[in-house]
């Protein structure tokens, strides 16, 4: 009889431990430091330098993708730093990061300008050179998507300017 309860102890403390490091890694993926460093290999890459962690661009990106949990809509907070958006399903911050850099093909830094008819304004953001710090966050919506933005400060994508 003991051992038998000593058995479904162990099983019992083996499902927590599980559950435990399933909830670490899904938090892991969508850590600070997974937007920041996905951010900085994009940055390296173009040679521009690092950006870091502001825990008070983080609280107004927290703010804002609370906002967007009713219906993920990719709708521009218009607030004081520049911004990324993305809407998908079961994505993480690298996700997220990756597709804004995927659109570093459509610019040509020789004109400064997007490919005809394509997007590259969040691939600038990412790799402004003088946007040095950021804060992104990353929520559920209600109909099960995912709404992550991330916040930059300074803005980068401004008018006339190169990105690096």
């Amino acid at each position: 009889m003991c051992s038998m309860a000593i058995s479904k102890l162990a099983l019992c403390w083996a499902c927590i431990m599980v559950l435990l490091a399933m909830t670490k890694q899904a938090l892991a993926q969508n850590s600070p430091d997974d937007f920041v460093n996905a951010h900085n290999s994009a940055r390296n890459t173009v040679g521009v330098g690092p950006v870091t962690w502001d825990d008070t661009v983080a609280a107004y990106a927290k703010n804002y993708a609370n906002q967007r949990t009713g219906d993920c809509q990719l709708i521009h907070s218009n607030g004081p730093y520049g911004e990324n958006l993305f809407e998908g399903s079961g994505a993480d911050a690298v996700d997220a990061v990756n597709l804004w850099v995927s659109e570093g093909q459509n610019y040509d830094y020789n004109s400064n300008t997007c490919a005809e008819g394509k997007m590259c304004g969040h691939y600038t953001q990412v790799v402004w050179k003088s946007s040095t710090s950021i804060g992104c966050a990353r929520v559920v919506c209600n109909n099960g998507g995912i709404f992550i933005t991330c916040n930059y400060n300074p803005a980068g994508n401004v008018v006339g300017e190169r990105p690096y």
